[in-house]
Order: structure tokens, then sequence, then C-alpha cells
């Protein structure tokens, strides 16, 4: 069963109805990548760090959302480990990578689904 933690936190719902009232475009987008990472492991639990809406398995961070004027961001942790053949995954530290969302057609094309799934399962 599902930590309730993923629905009822106030800093949660705060953070999506301050992007709701910032621009719903952005929302949409969130709430689509949000639902990916909820759906890829029902041990997940969300919550905010950083300014983010951040994902953590067994009390390990594995990724976020962040957004910014012109994009969103979603973080890996460890996405420097991760398989991408395509190269889509941006950054060239030890450990983080990242994807940037600039509108929803980036959510399939750069295969979001694919890259959360590694960060929350393995």
């Amino acid at each position: 069963m599902r930590n309730m933690n993923f629905s009822t936190s106030d800093k949660v719902n705060d953070f999506l109805s301050d992007i709701q009232s910032i621009s719903s475009e952005q929302f949409d987008m969130v709430m689509a990548i949000r639902d990916i990472f909820l759906k890829a492991n029902e041990e997940l639990v969300e919550g905010i760090k950083y300014g983010g809406l951040v994902f953590n398995v067994s009390n390990i961070l594995v990724g976020g959302i962040y957004t910014y004027k012109e994009h969103i961001s979603i973080e890996f942790s460890n996405g420097a480990n991760f398989i991408d053949t395509d190269s889509v995954l941006e950054g060239s530290g030890k450990k983080r990578r990242h994807l940037k969302i600039y509108e929803s057609d980036d959510i399939s094309q750069k295969n979001i689904a694919y890259f959360v799934n590694q960060a929350v399962n393995n």
C-alpha cells in the first residue's frame, strides 16, 4: 500500500497550487511528470526540498521536479548511472543528471517514464 504522505502533504499541495496560479501549462506538465513518478514505485514518498518536488524511496532521494520561468527540470540523483542510448540526459557531474522540459510533447519525446523507472527501481 502506498505511503499516504504522497497526497496529504500541505507543502506539496501548496507547491502545486503555486505553480497552477503562475502557469496552467507548467502545472499540467508537472502533474503529468509527477504521475509518472508516483506510478513507477508504490514505495515512493514525495516532499518539498530545494524549492522543488522531490521523490524518495526508502529515505533515499531519487529525483525531483523543479520549475523555472522557461522550462521544467527533472533531476535524477544517480542519473550518471542510467542507460541513456539517445544521450538526452544533461549534466556532467559524478552522479546527477537532468532533463529540461519545455513543452508537454517533451515528456514522451524524451522518454521521461524510462528514466523515472531507472531512478525509482534501481
